[in-house]
């Protein structure tokens, strides 16, 4: 009885927790202007009772997550002294945005199990569908998707950006970049305790273009056929107006 006592208090907390939070805003929109946009994620930890002392630090995880993609990733081999591409590897459910942002390192503040139950991490974001046969080292792909959007500032990991004040009040700021692609963002906050998820809670950010974007954008998903007709009058409107503007200057 004592062991089945002691693994319930293990398997589930005698107190109990929950994480309030809360998003500086919940809408951005992409202009001809936009350069990019900060999100401020702040909150609090409930408690309906003291937590023992034998507990561990409290911990917050936060991660944002953009719509999902699916990647077709090759890999190029020298053959005759050309590049060439030799393999190629479907990831799926590629997060178009990541950033994840914690009070401390991730793979020391949550365990590998909770990790991959609630897609934590890079290498959980990014997974790979299916792998032909014959395809050497698979797991470089997803990493080559890691690395580049990395580069383009697309995949952020800022370990210790969460700010979490006598265990109760913590807030973080979330730089989203230029390059956003339209679609539903998902904030997710994490309270990890003893290396688990103990409260999980979420919000949603919806990035939109605004104004000439929006409509040009909707023209081509609604109406190509239009948008390809408009976007050859302007080329052509264009192409007169540059040779006009050469003759006169010739004169």
């Amino acid at each position: 009885m004592r062991t089945l006592a002691l693994l319930l208090f293990l398997v589930s907390p005698a107190w109990g927790e929950d994480l309030v939070a809360a998003l500086s805003q919940n809408t951005v929109s992409i202009t001809a202007s936009f350069s990019g946009s900060e999100i401020w994620v702040f909150g609090a930890v409930a408690r309906t009772a003291p937590v023992p002392e034998e507990a561990g630090p409290a911990h917050v995880v936060l991660a944002v997550s953009g719509p999902e993609q699916r990647l077709t990733v090759r890999r190029k081999a020298r053959v005759l002294g050309i590049w060439v591409n030799r393999d190629a590897v479907a990831v799926d459910a590629v997060p178009s945005f990541y950033a994840v942002a914690t009070t401390g390192p991730l793979r020391a503040i949550v365990s590998e199990a909770e990790r991959l139950r609630y897609g934590i991490g890079y290498d959980q974001a990014v997974r790979i569908a299916d792998v032909p046969a014959g395809v050497e080292n698979p797991e470089s792909f997803a990493e080559a998707v890691v690395r580049i959007r990395e580069g383009n500032g697309l995949y952020i990991e800022a370990e210790g950006a969460v700010l979490l004040t006598a265990e109760t009040l913590f807030n973080a700021r979330i730089q989203l970049p230029a390059n956003l692609v339209e679609g539903v963002y998902t904030a997710r906050m994490f309270l990890v305790r003893d290396s688990r998820v103990v409260s999980e809670t979420q919000a949603r950010i919806d990035v939109r273009k605004a104004g000439l974007e929006r409509f040009i954008y909707r023209l081509a998903q609604d109406r190509p056929l239009l948008y390809g007709l408009m976007s050859i009058a302007v080329a052509l409107v264009a192409g007169w107006l540059a040779s006009e503007m050469f003759r006169l200057l010739r004169r």
